[in-house]
């Protein structure tokens, strides 16, 4: 049997024990019982966002933008795209900076829209400025995501 990855379902954000083998095959959470992947970004709250981070097996992408900024509503639609391309080994999160100032500051997150790519709990890469989709991808998987 191959190894497990914890996956963090976008739904109820309980922790799910998936084989490896069997994350493409469209596997669904054990207590909600609804997709683990559904090919979009998750908008989370703080304690959201720390469990994603903190208990994902799979990289995390997180789109860091707010509500008032045109290029974050002009990516948007591109990182739902890439988040269809990504999934399922890599898990796209969206933080509202304007909710989620915390999240902000304690990122330094300076410009908006920041990328900023995730494995194991620890931030690994960054990038700001909008992308399109096929620009998001690419600089995920050269990332090793």
């Amino acid at each position: 049997m191959s190894d497990a990855l914890h996956i963090v379902c976008p739904h109820c954000e309980a922790v799910n024990r998936v084989a490896a083998e069997r994350v493409g095959a469209s596997p669904n959470c054990g207590r909600c019982h609804r997709p683990l992947f559904d090919g979009k970004p998750v908008e989370v709250n703080e304690a959201a966002f720390r469990k994603h981070l903190t208990r994902n097996g799979i990289p995390v992408l997180v789109d860091f933008w707010a509500p008032w900024c045109g290029p974050c509503k002009m990516m948007a639609p591109h990182y739902a795209q890439a988040a269809a391309q990504l999934e399922p080994h890599a898990r796209l999160l969206k933080v509202d900076t304007e909710a989620e100032q915390n999240l902000g500051a304690g990122y330094d997150i300076r410009s908006i829209p920041t990328l900023a790519l995730f494995r194991g709990g620890r931030e690994v890469a960054r990038q700001a400025g909008a992308m399109n989709a096929s620009g998001i991808v690419q600089w995920v998987r050269a990332r090793g995501g």
